[in-house]
C-alpha cells in the first residue's frame, strides 16, 4: 500500500499562497502554564506478518556489513503487541499560526545500505542532514509530491548533504536508486507536534496548547487512522490507536 500525501491548503481571494502565506501568518505562542500533554500507543492486533529477508547479494559490500540478514521493517510488530515506526501527529485544531522550525537539522543516516530511521518526521522548513556511512554510493530519491521531489547521488563516505521541505506532507518514501530494498518515510509537520512510534508502540507530544484536536496516526501499509480529543488546560489526554492484519 502506498499512503497517499496529505494535501494542506487554504481558500480566499486575494491571500498570498505558498511561503508568503506562511510569512503573513502570526508567530505561534504556546502558554506554558496551559500546556498539556497528549499520548497514548497503537496497538496491533492478530498475528504478526513474517517479513522477507533483503537479498543484498548483488552489492557484497553491503551484504558483509549485516551478520544476519537483514528483515524488511514494513511491519514491526512489537514483543508488547504494538506497532513500530507510525507516524503520529496533530492533523487539525491548531490555530493558524506560523510555527518556527528547529534550529537542530534532523538526520537521515545510510547504514549497512539501510535508511536509519525507517520514520522520519521533521518540521516545514527543518534541515533534513543525510549522511552516508557505508563504503558505496547512494542515490538518495525524496519522492515528495507536494514537496519538489529529488534524486541525488551521495558517495561513499561524503560530506553530510542538507535539504529542506518547505510544505507539510505527510507521508512519502525516499528510495534509493541504486538499492531498490532501501526505503524510509518521512513526515513532513507544519508544527512541533508529532512523534514516530519506537519499540514499545507509544507516543507522546508535550507542550500542546488546551484544545479539541484531531489526532492522526500514518502507517506506510495499513495508512490512516483518526481520533478526535480534548486537552484541557495543563491537562493531559490519552489516544490509542489500533491496526490489525
Amino acid at each position: 500500500m502506498v499512503v497517499p500525501p496529505l494535501f494542506l491548503a487554504a481558500c480566499g481571494g486575494g491571500t498570498p499562497s505558498g511561503n508568503q502565506a506562511e510569512i503573513a501568518l502570526p508567530a505561534a505562542h504556546v502558554d506554558e502554564a496551559t500546556a498539556g500533554t497528549i499520548s497514548g500507543r497503537v496497538h496491533f492486533t492478530g498475528a504478526a506478518p513474517a517479513m522477507p529477508e533483503i537479498d543484498m547479494s548483488s552489492n557484497p559490500q553491503c551484504e558483509r556489513q549485516h551478520h544476519k540478514p537483514w528483515k524488511a521493517e514494513t511491519v514491526v510488530v512489537n514483543s508488547n503487541k504494538t506497532l513500530r515506526n507510525v507516524f503520529i501527529w496533530i492533523k487539525d485544531g491548531l490555530p493558524r499560526a506560523r510555527w518556527a522550525p528547529p534550529a537542530v537539522p534532523a538526520t537521515l543516516d545510510q547504514n549497512g545500505c539501510v535508511y536509519e530511521p525507517h520514520v522520519l518526521g521533521l518540521m516545514a522548513g527543518q534541515q533534513l542532514e543525510i549522511l552516508n556511512g557505508d563504503p558505496v554510493n547512494h542515490n538518495v530519491h525524496a519522492e515528495s509530491r507536494v514537496n519538489p521531489a529529488w534524486n541525488e547521488s551521495q558517495p561513499p563516505r561524503a560530506e553530510h548533504k542538507f535539504k529542506r521541505f518547505d510544505s507539510a506532507e505527510v507521508l512519502f518514501p525516499v528510495t534509493c536508486s541504486v538499492h531498490p530494498w532501501m526505503r524510509s518515510w518521512i513526515g513532513v509537520s507544519p508544527h512541533p507536534f508529532f512523534a514516530v512510534t519506537g519499540d514499545d508502540g507509544s507516543f507522546t507530544l508535550k507542550g500542546v496548547p488546551p484544545g479539541t484536536y484531531t489526532i492522526e496516526a500514518v502507517h506506510e501499509k495499513y495508512g490512516r487512522k483518526q481520533g478526535q480529543l480534548t486537552l484541557m488546560p495543563n491537562g493531559t489526554a490519552v489516544m490509542d490507536f489500533t491496526y490489525g492484519s
